[in-house]
């Protein structure tokens, strides 16, 4: 179809079909519209911005990274016991007077609400001032724990907080390296978040280690000062917070002026941070000190409890309950064995040149009631008494005469101190020249070493051996015939042990201390039974020793040692004046002695005579005040006179007897007497 247009209507083009329009001459071309350009800034920012965003994506990818790295081995946060702990075992005196704890002791757990606010605030002031306003971790103390440090060119304060300290205790090691740190950090975050301040602060309390086996707060006040937490006065506080730094080290029972030192620096801290003012701390300066408990018997006590704590596994096991032990230690004859030993040293260590003691008090049962191991246990735990085997010299002499008497020996039998040579060994007397014919009792009496040596060779070595087993000595004895001089080595115990067998008139002695063991319930592990090994030697062979042994206190080496009552003992000196010692023994008590020193190094001319005998004698007369003289065995009647003793020894020529006269003649002289 075809359209129609009106008059005077142009018809239009398509855009297919309109001419494009040339360019003229004259006409100028446009340029291409470009797009608007960003000012410089803008494109700064922006670059910045997308980096910064990217480098934050990556940093939290980091940290994440990171935490889960560090706390991929983290323990179950959601299964917290309390840490696993050693049985203790608790050592008390005869009386029932607690003399040592060992192992690990948890106290009641006591919350923050129910203890005195000076113990709060001691803690505080001390450890963590900022507790109550940090999240776990504290900024500010770790900011001035490194600059300390750095002042002091090494670490001498730690920044971390309560909650961090509680973090290690209830899950982490105590090994000190970054991971741990870190660790220790997120696991303070995650308990700040769960838990209260106060809840925090009381699992703390009540978890930290308080020092010798004390776990927690009420276990560390009845252990040091035998009150609960809840009775703890200003002092006692502070000296138990002033512990968390370095319980051993503080500790008020070995190092009291250590102790004593810190609870001032605690006060102090209480001052400064508000909780106590000047007028209350100079209040407290003026009053005494406040006793420390002191467990039982002291230091000298302790020589004995880790003697008795060493046996335990022995008789009870190695189980897993608490062990309480009762002992045969006496504390009062403990209290004078150390007093003794420490006045004599005091006035006469230095100038002998004697740097160590120790003391073995026992009944002649066996029964210990005094045992100091040392001069002093803060200074050395080693224990002189049951575990040094020192050189007994003429205190081993007994023996050696008790064999000769099983021999057929008598106490008066004329015996001789002479120039003596056996196969090269040729020993010679303590004292300057020889004592010629005296009796068995004089020779003992005075120590000829001459005679000991002919009495061993009289007895056999093998059978004196053979008697220092029944009467108790365990250590290796040489087969030679320095044994007769004390040559091989044995130890204080052993030999008091030996000497204990002479009070008890030849009944063998097993050396005890302790009486009963009862598990935490109280119920028996252990009870002490029997009387020991039966009859080690021959009564009528003691008794006669026992005679011989009483002339050494009466008018032999032993004159120091003199009683008001009957008793017997020998003294000891080794070679070159390197030990001293006197065992002795009454009807009740038998004692030992030794003096010396740790090196071996020689004294100044000590003698078993002269500071173990004054010791020996300082320490039986207190200990037996109140009771009546017993005669020993052997001695229950008047004891024979001795015969007259020369005052110096004197050199005595012995010449060959005269050659017996043979035949008739010869045999009718001497059936006749000549």
């Amino acid at each position: 179809m075809t359209s129609r247009m009106s008059a005077g209507e142009r018809p239009k083009a398509s855009s297919g079909d309109r001419p494009r329009r040339r360019p003229g001459p004259n006409d100028t071309p446009k340029r291409p519209r470009r797009p608007a350009r960003p000012r410089r800034g803008d494109g700064l920012l922006r670059t910045l911005f997308k980096w910064t965003a990217v480098a934050a994506i990556w940093s939290v990818i980091a940290l994440v990274g990171a935490i889960a790295w560090f706390a991929h081995d983290l323990p179950a946060i959601d299964q917290v016991a309390m840490p696993e702990r050693r049985p203790a075992i608790t050592i008390l005196a005869e009386d029932g007077s607690r003399l040592a704890r060992y192992g690990d002791l948890v106290g009641e757990v006591v919350p923050v609400e129910r203890m005195p606010a000076h113990v709060v605030q001691a803690v505080l002031a001390i450890e963590d001032r900022r507790f109550y306003s940090h999240f776990g971790i504290d900024p500010i103390g770790l900011a001035r724990a490194a600059v300390a440090n750095w002042q002091a060119g090494r670490i001498v304060q730690g920044g971390s907080t309560i909650t961090q300290q509680l973090a290690k205790i209830l899950f982490l090691t105590p090994d000190r390296t970054y991971r741990r740190k870190i660790q220790e950090a997120l696991l303070a975050i995650w308990l700040e978040i769960n838990y209260s301040k106060d809840q925090i602060l009381s699992a703390y309390l009540n978890r930290a280690y308080f020092g010798a086996g004390a776990y927690g707060i009420e276990a560390a006040a009845r252990g040091y000062f035998g009150v609960p937490v809840t009775e703890l006065n200003l002092r006692q506080a502070a000296t138990l917070a002033g512990l968390l730094q370095a319980p051993s080290r503080f500790s008020p029972a070995s190092a009291p002026q250590l102790a004593e030192a810190r609870a001032e620096m605690v006060l102090n801290a209480m001052v400064d941070a508000g909780y106590l003012s000047e007028t209350e701390l100079q209040r407290l300066a003026s009053l005494p000190p406040v006793p420390r408990r002191r467990p039982g018997a002291g230091q000298g006590g302790r020589y004995f409890s880790d003697w008795v704590a060493g046996m335990v596994p022995d008789f009870a096991g190695t189980g897993l309950s608490d062990l309480l032990v009762e002992t045969t230690l006496d504390p009062e004859l403990q209290r004078l064995a150390e007093a003794v030993v420490r006045r004599h040293l005091e006035e006469s260590g230095e100038e002998g040149r004697v740097s160590q003691a120790a003391l073995v008090a026992m009944r002649p049962d066996g029964a210990v009631v005094a045992m100091v191991g040392g001069r002093s246990y803060q200074d050395s735990q080693f224990n002189r008494a049951v575990q040094a085997r020192r050189q007994p010299g003429s205190a081993f002499k007994p023996i050696v005469y008790l064999t000769a008497l099983q021999q057929g020996l008598r106490p008066y039998e004329t015996v001789i101190d002479a120039p003596i040579n056996i196969a090269g060994y040729s020993p010679r007397n303590f004292y300057d020249g020889y004592l010629g014919e005296i009796t068995a009792t004089e020779a003992l009496a005075k120590s000829a070493n001459t005679t000991a040596v002919r009495m061993l060779e009289r007895a056999g070595i093998d059978n004196v051996i053979a008697v220092a087993r029944r009467l108790g000595i365990t250590s290796d004895l040489r087969r030679d015939l320095s044994l007769a001089l004390g040559s091989s080595e044995v130890t204080l115990l052993e030999l008091t042990t030996a000497f204990a067998v002479f009070a008890r008139d030849g009944i063998g002695v097993w050396p005890y201390a302790i009486m009963t063991i009862r598990d935490r319930d109280g119920t028996p592990v252990y009870r002490r039974q029997g009387e020991g090994p039966g009859e080690a030697v021959m009564p009528w062979h003691v008794r006669e020793l026992n005679r011989m042994l009483s002339a050494v206190i009466e008018i032999g080496t032993g004159r120091s040692a003199k009683l008001d009552r009957p008793a017997a003992g020998k003294s000891g000196t080794s070679q070159d004046h390197r030990d001293a010692w006197f065992v002795g023994f009454t009807a009740d008590l038998v004692v030992g002695v030794w003096v010396g020193n740790d090196d071996g190094q020689p004294m100044q001319r000590a003698t078993g005579g002269g500071l173990p005998a004054r010791i020996w004698r300082d320490f039986m007369i207190p200990a037996h005040e109140g009771l009546p003289p017993r005669p020993l065995p052997g001695l229950e009647g008047p004891a024979p006179e001795p015969m007259p003793m020369p005052e110096a020894p004197v050199m005595v020529a012995h010449p060959a007897p005269p050659a017996e006269e043979g035949g008739i003649t010869g045999l009718l002289r001497r059936l006749l007497g000549n």
